[in-house]
């Protein structure tokens, strides 16, 4: 089940709850909505010039030329009139539209970054991104098209009712009566819509992430051989969308024609009614024909009315999954300004009685205590599944605790500033993640300001001077999408090295050092002891080497500390460490 479900609410209180985050829409609302006022009235000028023109310059045998050249520039008038107003009214609402959407979309992706490891991993990837990108899409293709037919076609309706009840309210109540079914059905029809749409968007968002994993996952389905099976789940999730799509276009393609009938019916209505009227002096030539212009301007927004409710739906189904990012509470909060600016200096860290359990599982961590000094060099082992990674991801606070609390310098973690937080304790993960573009530009992302000469300086701090040295570019040598043009181990090397130069007084090392090579693994020795000098060290570890430099070691067991000692005491005891550290040597003889 997905963290990020958010609140279901109405498409009104969507709407309203949406425009509430995008200040920049609202402002210029008023102003967009009276140049659609202003173009609907210049609309109106036509058919009330043609009233003229047949009831007063075409009234005598002899036409009325002067009176007629006038209504025709009345009318050229009108058209350049209302065609400006357009004009202005479409750059205004763009801009405002695109503003407003660059906001919810800049507050969605900074959002998504605040929220814990643990919420967005209850999210694929795809999706998540769908959230943010092709559903805020949704919202301006809408607002920029739908939004304005909805100015457009209150203005035409407003103005050729008002227009249609002065030449013959008899003519008037006809058409309100032909239309008046079909408004009151058209909530109905948009509560189909609204869980239709919301079924496409989500199916979108499945196709997405379907799509994401076999890209990302291009080389592990290659080297299973499993084209097969990853063509049929995409497959699977594009029929799945196709399938919603055609669902809704087969409710959509149900209402328009209703349109279409009433607006005949209406249409016929009208020239039947108004022979009769004429017939008995109750309404003019000229009345009637511009009646039948004005019932256009009526008409075209009832059409509309099916298309834009169609891309309404869309829309407020892609609002409700960006709100639903939006208001999901981060659970890993920044205490911000009222939180704690720790000194920098040695760091001391401390586990009082800690448990954790993800959401509906059973716990990872109980009962962890334990103290762990400045400056000193500590080792986490433990078999797989024993909650090491989880001990990690507190630590660093990319979780909080379900019980007890972690201190640094005795401070609450919960009550540091993550600006604060995040330059003093860094981890190095174990995938080494490298972003696409050069080494240097990869390695700055521990310092931003950091010059050339920085980077090679610490690159040679780090005795890595030969290895760059050795690239086909040196430091401006592309690394590639996740660091793809690199090796496993030399993605960990410039993981280290961006750390170092970030300067941590505590460095956390997540299995930085497995899956190397030997001249690698001398390289990623020389300089782990390079970026641990001086500072608190944690290394999550299942190599041998690691463990036996340490200070202290700390073994981990169905998500508790069961041993905790140096290398030379704890291989001496029968228990947990001494299996494992025979099982590192039975494994290492036979390799």
């Amino acid at each position: 089940m997905s963290a990020l479900q958010g609140v279901q609410r109405s498409a009104v209180a969507t709407v309203r709850r949406g425009l509430s985050l995008t200040p920049e829409f609202r402002k210029g609302l008023a102003g967009t909505f009276a140049l659609a006022m202003l173009a609907t009235v210049g609309k109106v000028i036509v058919p009330i010039a043609v009233q003229q023109t047949v009831d007063r310059g075409l009234k005598d045998a002899v036409p009325d030329v002067p009176f007629i050249r006038d209504m025709v520039l009345v009318c050229a008038a009108a058209v350049v009139f209302t065609a400006l107003c357009g004009y202005l009214m479409n750059v205004r609402l763009y801009k405002a539209t695109e503003s407003s959407l660059a906001t919810l979309r800049v507050r969605g992706f900074r959002h998504v970054h605040d929220l814990s490891v643990l919420t967005q991993n209850s999210e694929r990837r795809g999706a998540l991104v769908s959230r943010v990108t092709g559903d805020v899409d949704q919202i301006s293709a809408f607002m920029q098209w739908g939004g304005l037919m909805i100015i457009v076609a209150l203005g035409q309706l407003l103005v050729a009712s008002v227009v249609m009840f002065f030449l013959s309210w008899q003519l008037a109540l006809l058409v309100w009566a032909c239309f008046l079914p079909l408004m009151i059905a058209l909530p109905r029809f948009q509560r189909w819509l609204s869980a239709a749409y919301t079924r496409v968007r989500e199916r979108t968002g499945d196709m997405l992430a379907a799509v994401s994993e076999s890209v990302v996952g291009a080389a592990v389905i290659r080297a299973y051989g499993s084209e097969s099976r990853t063509a049929e789940r995409l497959d699977t999730a594009i029929d799945a969308n196709k399938a919603a799509q055609a669902r809704t276009q087969r409710i959509v393609a149900t209402v328009f024609p209703l349109t279409e009938i009433v607006a005949a019916i209406a249409l016929a209505a009208i020239v039947l009614l108004g022979v009769r009227l004429g017939v008995g002096g109750g309404i003019t030539k000229g009345d009637l024909i511009a009646f039948l212009f004005l019932i256009t301007l009526f008409v075209s927004p009832m059409q509309i009315a099916t298309e834009v409710l169609n891309e309404a739906q869309n829309a407020i189904a892609g609002w409700r999954r960006i709100l639903g990012v939006l208001d999901t509470p981060p659970d890993v909060a920044d205490p911000g300004p009222q939180g704690v600016e720790l000194p920098r200096g040695p760091i001391s860290v401390s586990f009082e009685d800690v448990g954790f359990a993800y959401p509906g599982g059973p716990p990872v961590l109980s009962e962890v205590t334990v103290d762990i000094p400045p400056r000193s060099r500590i080792a986490v082992v433990g078999e797989t599944g024993s909650g090491k990674t989880t001990f990690a991801k507190l630590l660093t606070r990319l979780m909080d605790p379900v019980s007890g609390q972690v201190t640094v310098d005795g401070e609450d973690l919960r009550r540091v500033r993550f600006s604060s937080l995040r330059e003093r304790i860094v981890m190095v993960p174990q995938d080494g993640f490298l972003f696409d573009g050069t080494l240097a530009d990869n390695v700055r992302f521990g310092k931003p300001d950091a010059t050339d000469a920085e980077i090679a300086l610490a690159m040679t701090e780090l005795g890595l001077a030969d290895w760059v040295e050795g690239l086909p570019a040196g430091l401006d040598t592309p690394v590639g999408q996740r660091g793809e043009s690199l090796s496993a181990g030399e993605r960990q090397l410039v993981a280290l090295a961006r750390a170092y130069l970030a300067d941590p007084d505590l460095l956390l090392l997540d299995e930085a050092t497995s899956a190397v090579d030997p001249a690698t693994e001398v390289r990623l020795a020389r300089a782990l002891e390079g970026v641990t000098r001086g500072r608190t060290a944690v290394s999550i570890a299942h190599r041998l080497s690691t463990a036996e430099a340490a200070d202290e070691v700390l073994v981990f067991e169905h998500g508790r500390i069961v041993q905790r000692g140096p290398h030379a005491e704890l291989v001496a005891e029968p228990g947990v460490y001494a299996d494992l550290h025979a099982s590192w040597i039975s494994a290492a003889h036979s390799s």
